[in-house]
């Protein structure tokens, strides 16, 4: 575990004038919480914190937390905010942690190595975890876990026990122990759709409809039909 240290001060004030004072002056406004102790607001140089956020492992680092006429405790980052647009450190809560207690977090899982069934037999290696809560004693909390993927083929996969198997019971996946971490699959191949005018130009034509009556062979005249006569109209009555 590194030897961090993170100085802070007790904040007397509250309110929303008082954080937008404090936000002025270059301070940021934090809290510490858990472990046996009540919350307690404090304010704090963001200095003090480039060396935690600065790292990729910030809700990981555990640190020194020494309060200016307060306590002094083993602590971690649990929840940082951030203004949208600027980017700057609105807040900051801090967590006790007990050496004798046990705490969960997120902890990395980062695959090494090239999976033998992406140049051997085409697949597609896929990472459906990148994280995975964590369960153990600050002491033995890890920063991340590197797994080798190099033997995995098409249809082989890496999952939470595999994984809970290679770092042992000091430290508890809470996963269920089949939930997949890595894996090789085939390369599936998607045909695009093709435009509804192609589409339209490649359907075959549809067959002629032939009318009822003689078919006319080739180079014959087809013999008109005979117009229909009109029944001839009865003549007149004679005249008397």
């Amino acid at each position: 575990m590194e030897n961090v240290t993170v100085e802070a001060e007790l904040r007397k004030e509250t309110g929303k004038h008082a954080l937008h004072e404090l936000r002025r002056a270059g301070k940021v406004p934090a809290v510490l919480y858990g472990g046996t102790g009540q919350a307690v607001p404090l304010q704090v140089n963001p200095r003090q914190l480039a060396h935690v956020l600065g790292s990729g492992s910030k809700h990981r680092t555990l640190f020194q937390l020494c309060v200016q006429g307060g306590e002094e405790t083993l602590a971690m980052i649990a929840e940082v905010q951030w203004q949208p647009v600027r980017g700057t450190l609105l807040h900051v809560d801090f967590k006790r942690v007990l050496m004798d207690r046990k705490i969960r977090v997120m902890v990395p899982v980062i695959p090494e190595g090239e999976a033998r069934g992406i140049k051997e037999q085409g697949g597609v290696f896929e990472v459906v975890l990148r994280e995975v809560e964590v369960e153990c004693l600050p002491a033995d909390l890890p920063q991340e876990f590197r797994v080798d993927v190099t033997p995995l083929m098409i249809g082989q996969h890496i999952r939470i026990s595999d994984l809970q198997k290679q770092i042992g019971d000091r430290v508890r996946l809470l996963r269920e122990p089949q939930a997949v971490i890595f894996h090789v699959v085939t390369l599936k191949v998607v045909e695009e759709e093709k435009p509804v005018e192609a589409a339209a130009v490649e359907a075959p034509a549809e067959p002629e409809v032939i009318k009822k009556g003689k078919v006319v062979e080739e180079g014959e005249e087809a013999a008109e039909a005979p117009a229909k006569k009109e029944p001839a109209k009865k003549e007149k009555d004679k005249e008397k």
